[in-house]
């Protein structure tokens, strides 16, 4: 049996502090606006909008229609930069940040298209472009795509036209695209527009094990009930932060009747 002495008893202790310190450093975040506000005119869409969201996260930025939110996704995402204050993405400014392939994006009507004669597969493969340009797909690669089809259970349809899908289907093949390009972070408006409700229900429970394997999942949802039971944190906007905060915390606040300007309740199973 070894016997530390005073000074490497001390050094020891020092050491576990340090990794204690180590392991209770926040995440730098991959999302972090600070104070934005920014118009289409000389009246604000949004304003005085700080956020931080960190890898891991499962958010769901809610709110009544006009209220910015999809002003605020463009934001994040860099296609509009704020006339006040900062966006950043992955630490960089969100305007400049060019890894397209860090992010998945589902844009609204992407389940409404109908205009893709081109299979399951051939959407899915888009993804991998960020890494390999539009040369020829390595074995590799191929194996990624398959995987993804697996993964957002979609392997069956892989060789079916994307017009030939239901709503739910499409907006999976569309997320399979995103875990082909090995997304950090997915990135959903209004996913569920179109969609039947027992797909929302299937979607949803997908979005909650991604989740769980570790992608950071940011969504735009008019459907309150969905968010409530599946995401973790809430932004509820309205030109500004009303809330943000755990989900439940959310429920039982009242920052949902002041966005909306209503007796607004929130149906769910909480």
């Amino acid at each position: 049996m070894s016997v530390l002495t005073d000074e490497e008893h001390d050094d020891a202790e020092l050491d576990s502090k340090s990794s204690e310190d180590a392991d209770s450093t926040p995440a730098d975040p991959l999302v972090e606006l600070s104070d934005v506000e920014f118009g289409y005119t000389a009246a604000p869409v949004v304003e005085d909008i700080s956020i931080r969201i960190t890898p891991g996260e499962y958010v769901a930025i809610v709110g009544p229609n006009g209220s910015g939110k999809s002003t605020l996704m463009k934001l994040i995402l860099g296609l509009l930069r704020p006339d006040e204050g900062s966006a950043t993405l992955f630490g960089e400014p969100s305007h400049s940040f060019d890894d397209g392939a860090r992010i998945g994006y589902v844009a609204q009507h992407a389940s409404a298209s109908k205009e893709m004669p081109i299979t399951v597969r051939e959407v899915v493969k888009m993804g991998r472009f960020p890494h390999v340009g539009f040369g020829i797909l390595s074995a590799e690669d191929h194996e990624i795509v398959d995987e993804a089809l697996a993964t957002v259970g979609m392997s069956d349809f892989a060789n079916r036209r994307v017009t030939q899908l239901s709503g739910g289907q499409r907006q999976r093949a569309f997320i399979a695209r995103a875990l082909a390009g090995e997304a950090d972070l997915l990135v959903l408006d209004e996913p569920t527009v179109g969609v039947d409700a027992e797909s929302v229900d299937a979607f949803y429970d997908l979005l909650e094990s991604l989740n769980d394997e570790g992608i950071t999942i940011l969504l735009i949802e008019h459907d309150l009930g969905a968010v409530t039971d599946h995401a973790e944190r809430i932004i509820c906007l309205n030109r500004e932060v009303y809330f943000d905060g755990p989900t439940d915390d959310f429920v039982e606040s009242d920052a949902l009747a002041r966005a909306f300007g209503t007796a607004a309740t929130v149906m769910g199973d909480i």
